[in-house]
């Protein structure tokens, strides 16, 4: 198993069993998650007779930068390659000061939600919490590369249902803010979920204090069985209730992804009845353009009814914003990550 695939108290605990001094751990740790070493012969305060036992029981199994693509406006697509020849993708989304970075956390997607290009595309497994980190680490090096600045977000909302990978999730977000690792705010990681209930429920038990998003896309229940397969084993009702728990619970706002989706999910009625949803608990919610995918028939709302549904929604007193596009020329915007990087404009 990939030594990154370890918190820090169980880092201990294996360096214990070795019979390695505790502040070992504390070097170890810091070489992985801050440093973003992924070689043990680098680790040069390391004991040349530990570095080889790590190395015999422990591999390191990073992921590589395949291929990148640049959009028009500055996003830019990351194909990586694993250990075991499969590509995942992430992203680099640069917008005013802050400098955000799109993580996937499975190598497509069982939910086969069917406006999403990763859900048509087979499911091949859960990425590791070392994998999770390295696009983190390889995105932030990037930004620096390219802009000079560091990552400022992260947002667990490219390739795959992080719920479905909860212990590597969890794992990654843990380390990633832990202070001896790359020390990143909480805050400023926001996991994206099409609704898991058990999972939402386990988050607020657990206390991770992130960001949560829900992409809910509609809020009638016979509309979100048609899209998201998901919804008829975690149906709406039981999903508001898991919502109230998180909020009551952690204190935290929720954040509801909704796709416009042309004459389907847009009109009047479905912002009633997105209000109506809303009403469990304290929401923003953020109105997404969808981004086409090839061999999917739905096509987006236009600005006029985007607009109509926003003005329903903020007369209704809710925190409503109208999120633009990013990377959709790259196939790098919302639901359109697919595990290649096949688009024109290769860098």
């Amino acid at each position: 198993m990939d030594i990154r695939s370890f918190r820090f108290p169980d880092l201990k605990r294996i360096l214990s069993d070795i019979q390695e001094e505790p502040f070992r751990a504390n070097q170890v740790f810091e070489w992985l998650w801050k440093r973003h070493v992924v070689d043990f012969d680098l680790m040069t305060n390391l004991s040349k007779s530990l570095r080889e036992k790590l190395k015999k029981d422990f591999p390191i199994l990073p992921l590589h930068i395949d291929r990148s693509l640049e959009s028009r406006d500055g996003t830019v697509k990351y194909s990586f390659s694993t250990h075991d020849d499969h590509l995942v993708e992430g992203v680099l989304i640069p917008s005013g000061k802050r400098m955000t970075a799109c993580i996937s956390t499975q190598i497509g997607c069982p939910l086969k939600c069917s406006f999403c290009a990763t859900g048509q595309i087979r499911f091949k497994r859960n990425l590791s919490a070392g994998e999770i980190l390295d696009q983190f680490s390889l995105i932030n090096e990037e930004a620096i590369r390219r802009y000079d600045r560091k990552l400022t977000q992260m947002v667990l909302m490219g390739m795959g249902e992080p719920l479905l990978n909860y212990e590597n999730v969890m794992t990654a977000i843990d380390n990633i803010t832990d202070r001896m690792g790359c020390d990143f705010s909480p805050r400023r990681i926001t996991l994206s979920t099409a609704g898991i209930i058990t999972m939402i429920r386990r988050l607020a038990d657990d206390n991770f204090r992130f960001e949560l998003a829900i992409s809910l896309h509609s809020a009638s229940e016979e509309k979100r069985n048609s899209i998201m397969p998901l919804n008829r084993s975690n149906p709406l009702p039981g999903l508001s209730s898991a919502i109230d728990y998180f909020c009551k619970k952690t204190g935290t706002r929720i954040t509801y992804e909704y796709l416009m989706l042309k004459d389907f999910n847009d009109q009047i009625r479905d912002a009633e009845e997105l209000a109506s949803f809303c009403k469990v608990s304290p929401c923003k919610i953020n109105l997404i353009s969808y981004n086409q995918v090839p061999g999917v028939s739905y096509t987006g709302s236009d600005h006029r009814r985007m607009k109509q549904f926003m003005e329903y929604l903020e007369n209704k007193n809710l925190v409503v914003t109208m999120r633009t596009s990013r990377g959709d020329d790259i196939a790098a915007a919302c639901g359109q990550l697919a595990g290649s990087a096949d688009a024109p404009g290769k860098t």
